[in-house]
């Protein structure tokens, strides 16, 4: 860990330290943005910018919740913009689709828009000149090619160049181990950005942390002021179930557990349900009619306005009712892609290909595609990649606030 990093990080960790000692006393986890008490005096008398989405929600009782942006109104902090990352600020854009600046109709609070007019991945001096800090309180669900972690390091990015601070409220990781190849930063794109495994299995606070001390962000972003509240009674074997959709294409937990393994389907012909009441959670093709009987049929929606497959019956395999632990024991399974390859090869009248470019990204290496190609079982790739994990276990431990 850098010398100069060391004091920011430490600031991170005592602001919240008395809150640890509370932990063993209660089994109900308590997440960053409910300890108000100790982060309301990190932002009095100073405008706040908010990063955030549907998911900043206070569950305040099982039958009541509060978002993070009325909360923090209601309480005298001075919002004066909001960021919100893929899928908008209330959760209904569609994945990849253009956030631009905008009001939230509820508050009146401006959204500013994630790029600058020049095409920057980072926002306007215009925009950074609005706040002094910026709070981040985001539901992540703990993959590299899950985006909002990239959103939040542009923004401590853009926050280091313009001399601000930066606040993140930690939430729980729901997929909370360690699987898949780490990032060849050869193929660093908007579905990767960190050298990190496919299942990082940490909290976006201590994805931050990390990033900045192993000096992954630019010059600013490494030096930019991050404090974070971390959650009270969670560990890194805690199981926690999401109070509201992470974005519309994962509408239950089922497609939270799932989305490791399905969403390399994004980089084929195949489709993983988009366009269904079941997306993430089922797989299928029109050319695999042959081989399965069970069928979906993708139509447009809200969140998913042109899915892949629109229109068109795709046989395949439902997994929605896969079990927990079945899913947790597998983490990410390859038999799914290898299953539809074989059959979409064996039955494509046309040649077509299988892989597109988009699947490297995602899988963030080559060789898990070449290996597909070459016969490869699930368990000879996942061998390929097991030192990747053994390696980055061993580099995070610095940067874990809960206890593995």
């Amino acid at each position: 860990m850098k010398k100069a990093l060391l004091p920011l990080i430490l600031f991170g960790l005592l602001v919240v330290a008395a809150g640890f000692i509370r932990a063993s006393r209660s089994e109900c986890i308590i997440l960053g943005d409910e300890r108000s008490d100790i982060y309301l005096p990190l932002l009095s008398g100073k405008r706040v910018a908010l990063l955030s989405n549907q998911t900043g929600i206070i569950v305040v009782s099982p039958d009541s919740s509060v978002h993070i942006l009325d909360r923090l109104l209601d309480c005298g902090v001075n919002v004066t913009a909001i960021f919100s990352p893929e899928h908008g600020f209330r959760g209904t854009a569609d994945a990849g689709e253009l956030v631009r600046n905008d009001v939230d109709p509820l508050t009146g609070v401006p959204i500013l828009s994630l790029y600058s007019s020049h095409g920057d991945n980072h926002p306007s001096r215009e925009s950074m000149d609005q706040f002094d800090i910026l709070v981040v309180d985001i539901q992540d669900v703990g993959l590299r090619y899950y985006t909002y972690y990239i959103t939040m390091c542009r923004l401590i990015e853009a926050c280091g160049a313009y001399h601000k601070q930066v606040l993140i409220l930690d939430r729980p990781n729901p997929n909370n181990y360690v699987d898949g190849p780490i990032l060849d930063m050869s193929l660093k794109s908007g579905v990767g950005a960190l050298p990190i495994p496919v299942v990082h299995g940490m909290t976006l606070g201590e994805l931050a942390l990390m990033a900045q001390s192993q000096s992954w962000l630019d010059s600013a972003g490494n030096s930019c002021r991050v404090t974070v509240i971390p959650c009270l009674n969670y560990t890194h074997h805690s199981r926690y179930n999401l109070p509201v959709p992470p974005s519309p294409n994962l509408p239950n937990m089922q497609s939270v557990y799932l989305y490791p393994s399905l969403c390399p389907f994004e980089g084929t012909p195949v489709s993983l349900g988009r366009g269904t009441d079941k997306p993430f959670q089922q797989y299928g093709h029109p050319c695999m009619a042959d081989k399965y009987t069970y069928s979906f049929t993708p139509r447009s929606m809200p969140g998913a306005k042109t899915p892949p497959r629109m229109d068109e019956q795709c046989f395949g395999v439902d997994l929605s009712t896969l079990p927990y632990k079945q899913i947790m024991a597998e983490q990410i399974n390859l038999s799914y892609v290898i299953d539809a390859y074989q059959s979409f090869m064996a039955h494509n009248p046309d040649n077509a290909p299988f892989f597109r470019a988009f699947f490297d990204k995602l899988m963030g290496q080559t060789y898990v595609r070449q290996m597909i190609i070459d016969g490869a079982t699930n368990d000879q790739i996942r061998a390929r990649w097991q030192q990747d994990v053994e390696q980055f276990l061993e580099l995070r431990k610095p940067y874990l606030l809960y206890e593995e």
